[in-house]
């Protein structure tokens, strides 16, 4: 269950794009939100300003959320929604994983990058390092994105969980379903993916092979038994999670023309209030997920908001 969110500010427009995404969901889930400005050390004297607006920013986001609960009927849940502000002076990364294990954060919303541009937000210096080692999912909000469409006009909000058949990418089911359940079944649908992936071409005959290879038959072959075991877990997995009441349905992409990232980033972007959500290394390891080839390309290429949950 999520009970405190925080959202890290560096003060800029670009990451306060993260704040309608943090007031949605805390309205939703009904957390506590806290709002972390890190300072750089050198400017204590501009404390006062920073103080002013971080609560400037804590009210707007009380109030905002109180609206959000007030269009989905929760009309008195809002009071019981704690929103703090929190100014502290040091290293933005640091600070930020700091607060996360001291005050208990469940679930971290940043934008993807902030004052200093790219390098810093986007893989660069704060988020990369958050994302390496927060020990709680870290929903990331690309700014481009963003600017492109309201989080706070979506209705039904659709989790694509995309999965690869290892224990590993399957770790984000437990954070799927806690999302659902807590934001109401009927708000969250879960749609479960896996791309199938071709076989592996099979070895050039060398001239001493007197039988011909059908090399066409063995890869129509291998794509049928990829297809085939591809339906049969992702019915399992969705059979599972039907069981604890979640709406959820799964969906094999077999017509792969693209890498499994960019699959990924493909299907999400049919689906318009989508988010993706996924562990942050599957079954090949991190070289793989952990910014590697899936994760980042989804991460990259995606316009729908990705929480990763970095796997242990």
């Amino acid at each position: 269950m999520y009970k405190n969110m925080l959202v890290p500010t560096d003060g800029s427009k670009l990451a306060e794009l993260a704040f309608p995404y943090a007031e949605e969901l805390a309205g939703r889930l009904g957390t506590n939100v806290s709002i972390l400005h890190v300072v750089d050390p050198k400017g204590s004297e501009a404390l006062p300003m920073h103080r002013a607006y971080v609560d400037r920013s804590a009210d707007v986001i009380k109030r905002q959320i109180a609206e959000v609960q007030r269009r989905l009927g929760k009309k008195h849940a809002a009071d019981g929604v704690r929103v703090a502000g929190e100014v502290v002076a040091g290293h933005a990364a640091e600070e930020i994983l700091h607060y996360t294990q001291e005050k208990g954060i469940d679930l971290i919303v940043m934008s993807t990058h902030g004052r200093t541009g790219v390098m810093r937000w986007v893989l660069g210096s704060t988020a990369d390092k958050v994302l390496h080692v927060s020990p709680v999912p870290v929903l990331l909000v690309r700014s481009d994105a963003a600017q492109k469409r309201g989080f706070e006009k979506w209705t039904d909000i659709t989790l694509i969980v995309p999965l690869d058949g290892s224990p590993r990418a399957e770790s984000v089911l437990p954070h799927v379903q806690a999302l659902a359940q807590q934001a109401g079944n009927d708000m969250l649908n879960v749609v479960l993916i896996r791309v199938c992936e071709p076989p592996p071409m099979p070895a050039i005959a060398g001239p001493e092979l007197a039988v011909p290879v059908d090399y066409q038959g063995m890869m129509e072959e291998g794509w049928e038994s990829c297809r085939q075991a591809t339906n049969q877990y992702l019915a399992g997995i969705e059979n599972h999670l039907k069981q604890t009441g979640l709406q959820v349905r799964s969906e094999p992409i077999e017509e792969v023309r693209l890498s499994v990232g960019d699959e990924i980033v493909d299907y999400a972007s049919k689906i318009p209030f989508s988010m993706v959500v996924m562990a942050t290394h599957g079954r090949s390891g991190v070289s793989r997920w952990a910014y590697g080839s899936v994760a980042h390309k989804v991460l990259m290429g995606s316009s729908s908001p990705v929480l990763l949950v970095r796997t242990a």
